[in-house]
């Protein structure tokens, strides 16, 4: 049969598939800043891009033939691709709780929001900083709060030696520094 006969299916939407990685119970923290990022890219998507895709499939649509319409397919497909994007922000931002890293400004414990650094076995200094799941950057030596190092180091003060579990076995992290935005500043 020719696929210009087929019934097109919104089951590629993948409804059935975790909203992301799943946080350990059901908690989502997330800085200020990542919130508000998540949000004004949700209102960008309602506010801004879908009503303009929803113009261009409805003139599309009124040239007639749909089914050799290039933007009318390629529309359908772009407005299934945000509504996908619109429910997966909203889900995240339903479950979102926003923490302020400042509140721990000046102490030496690790915890959300922290930017930490730590020597491994051989000596080499890393600084990574601590974020949430949806937030979290590795080229701007980002972590998730729920990533294996972030895990390890959470809870640990200023030269504690932790232990990570990595492929090749465990490693030992000591802790050298914690730092946290000053209040007021941009986490």
């Amino acid at each position: 049969m020719s696929k210009a006969f087929t019934r097109e299916t919104d089951s590629d939407d993948e409804d059935d598939l975790p909203a992301a990685a799943p946080v350990p119970g059901g908690k989502n923290y997330i800085t200020r800043a990542g919130y508000d990022r998540l949000r004004a890219e949700l209102f960008s998507l309602i506010d801004d891009e879908r009503p303009k895709i929803v113009d261009i499939v409805h003139w599309a649509a009124s040239n007639g033939d749909r089914s050799e319409n290039g933007d009318y397919l390629y529309g359908k497909k772009r407005l299934r691709e945000i509504d996908r994007r619109i429910r997966f922000l909203t889900r995240r931002l339903e479950i979102a709780e926003v923490v302020d890293p400042s509140l721990h400004h000046g102490g030496d414990q690790v915890f959300f929001g922290a930017t930490v650094t730590y020597a491994d076995d051989s000596g080499e200094e890393t600084t990574v900083t601590i974020r949430g799941v949806d937030e979290a950057d590795s080229s701007q030596a980002q972590v998730s709060w729920i990533s294996p190092v972030a895990r390890a180091l959470l809870k640990a003060r200023v030269g504690d030696v932790v232990k990570l579990v990595v492929p090749g076995g465990v490693q030992e992290l000591e802790v050298l520094s914690v730092r946290y935005p000053a209040p007021g500043e941009a986490a």
